[in-house]
């Protein structure tokens, strides 16, 4: 099974999120009730992806979006030399931090104290890809649980160009408590019926093979296949 990891938030304080993605099937939110789980809500939302017109972001693997509602995000790679089935990205979510990281990958000098919309255009970044998500986000405690141990949360996804993905996802404060967390997340794949080796692309990467394709190739070209879902030609699955 192939899992992302990921640090969300900034360097200082940050919690690890692990996470699966897989494709839903017809019954996956029955089976979720049955399983105990709690639909939390469903909400509605755009993401607007930027890059340059060269993509220099994604080629070098980070990946800039805004989401409506929520503000800006910037997801860079990791530290290296972390080894097991997963991908880490640090998310970065403070816009000062945003700034100074887009600043550092494009080779520009620091740009003042504004926010992230004010060094889109010094930094020639353009919005390459939007799009509308409607999200049903569920809640679940696996059976034999600990009382204090934080639910799962599945999110399901569909965007509004025709694509449905969705995602196991497990929040952790340190290293050692990866492997029990991916556990429990291949424990409700299992339940849910997902095939351990199927990974699912994320929206973003559907989007730019459909609608942007050269774009798209430019991306194979450079990604490592580390960094592609086992079985296909796509760049990494963990983004959108």
């Amino acid at each position: 099974m192939f899992v992302d990891l990921l640090i969300a938030g900034s360097m200082a304080q940050a919690l690890i999120e692990v996470e699966r993605k897989f494709v839903p099937g017809p019954d996956t939110e029955d089976r979720l009730q049955e399983l105990g789980g709690t639909l939390e809500h469903r909400v509605t939302f755009r993401d607007s992806y930027y890059d340059t017109p060269e993509l220099s972001l994604m080629r070098a693997d980070y990946w800039l979006r805004q989401r409506e509602g929520s503000g800006w995000e910037l997801k860079c790679p990791g530290r290296p030399g972390v080894s097991g089935p997963h991908t880490e990205y640090v998310e970065l979510i403070v816009e000062s931090d945003i700034v100074a990281q887009l600043c550092e990958v494009l080779g520009t000098e620091v740009l003042g104290a504004g926010g992230v919309a004010a060094v889109l255009g010094p930094l020639k970044l353009q919005e390459v890809a939007s799009f509308v998500t409607k999200r049903g986000a569920w809640k679940l405690v696996l059976s034999g649980a600990e009382e204090e141990e934080p639910p799962l949360r599945v999110d399901l996804d569909t965007a509004d160009f025709g694509y449905t993905v969705g995602e196991i996802e497990a929040l952790v404060h340190e290293e050692a408590e990866i492997p029990a967390a991916l556990e429990k997340i291949h424990s409700l794949s299992s339940m849910l019926g997902v095939p351990v080796q199927e990974k699912a692309p994320a929206k973003l990467i559907v989007y730019l093979q459909r609608f942007r394709p050269q774009d798209y190739q430019h991306l194979l070209e450079v990604l490592s296949p580390s960094k592609k879902p086992q079985g296909t030609k796509a760049p990494d699955s963990s983004l959108g």
